[in-house]
């Protein structure tokens, strides 16, 4: 999710006129460096075997956004607590349609999680978080996103990978140029997959020949499924809970190198929260504290490691598994 959107049309529009001018001094000395960065990965793109008609399509798109350079660099002003990035993303309505898009692709969500073995409920919680289902996957033209970062950016050698890899999902075949569209950083689809993700871990469930993460929601959730597959999710087990930590509870035992069995983690005072009791069954464990002592504090598992592969952000991760368990523990 994004923090800035425009329209797909506003987008393409405006491109030209975000564009570095063409005019004399410095403007056209960045053009043509722009230009000569551009000849480069034409020639990269042809050594690994894309077509030169993709290219020369592709590259009709790619235009120097600076809009896009100026969200790279961009910092937050503060972080937020995990109270109020939770408030952000576990929303009502969120919890609301993700039970409901859990019923209504009941069908899919089973065929998906006997090919993959990833619970229908963290597939539906993934989607829901990334793109609000689909609500919001971005309208940055991701070739022209990526070809800036991959210039301007700081870190201009893995955009530049992403952006190879966008010019061969073009080339074969599995979305036009102009329909490629997706966050500033280049996130793409329900499932906001980086172009390097696309490659190695979508899917094309519905066997239509193409991988379609935009449009095909048979695609978009095996792909989420793949993913977390490939990444050694567990499929019989959950995500963690939120716990209890007694006044003196040792802050230095908190984080995932600390693993320990529950029992061992109750002898230390550690319970279940919402006066819940451990079945005795959970795996071993680690303590997360988001916000350090005083705060919430969770017991996790080898799944939330999974999620964190996805999006190396506790926050992040715990959302997915608060909105998971909302839709039941099965």
């Amino acid at each position: 999710m994004m923090p800035f959107r425009v329209s797909r049309r506003a987008v393409l529009a405006a491109a030209p006129l975000l564009a570095v001018p063409l005019g004399g001094g410095k403007a056209a000395a960045a053009e043509g460096d722009f230009q000569s960065f551009l000849a480069g990965v034409r020639r990269d793109a042809q050594a690994q075997g894309i077509r030169p008609a993709t290219i020369d399509l592709a590259f009709r798109y790619i235009q120097y956004l600076p809009r896009v350079v100026e969200l790279d660099r961009k910092q937050p002003e503060r972080r937020m607590t995990f109270a109020e990035y939770l408030g952000k993303v576990v929303t009502q309505q969120r919890l609301d349609d993700s039970r409901h898009h859990l019923a209504d692709n009941a069908a899919l969500l089973q065929q998906v999680q006997q090919r993959f073995n990833v619970q229908p409920r963290f597939v539906v919680a993934l989607w829901g978080v990334e793109s609000d289902f689909g609500r919001t996957m971005g309208s940055y033209s991701v070739p022209a996103a990526l070809a800036t970062l991959a210039y301007d950016g700081r870190r201009g050698a893995m955009f530049r990978a992403e952006l190879i890899a966008a010019l061969k999902i073009i080339d074969q075949g599995h979305v036009r140029a102009d329909l490629m569209l997706g966050s500033w950083a280049g996130a793409m689809g329900q499932c906001q997959f980086m172009p390097t993700t696309f490659v190695g871990y979508a899917v094309d469930f519905n066997g239509d020949g193409r991988r379609d993460i935009w449009n095909t929601r048979a695609d978009v959730l095996g792909s989420i499924a793949n993913y977390m597959s490939r990444l050694n999710w567990r499929g019989n087990e959950g995500w963690g809970r939120q716990v209890a930590v007694p006044g003196n509870f040792d802050a230095r035992l908190a984080g995932l190198e600390t693993r320990r069995p529950i029992a061992e983690w109750a002898r230390l005072g550690v319970s279940a929260a919402g006066g819940a009791e451990f079945s005795g069954r959970e795996p071993d464990g680690s303590i997360i504290l988001p916000d350090g002592i005083g705060g919430t504090a969770l017991l996790v598992y080898d799944n939330f490691r999974t999620i964190k592969k996805w999006n190396n952000s506790n926050y992040f991760a715990a959302a997915v598994g608060y909105i998971a368990d909302s839709m039941g523990r099965g």
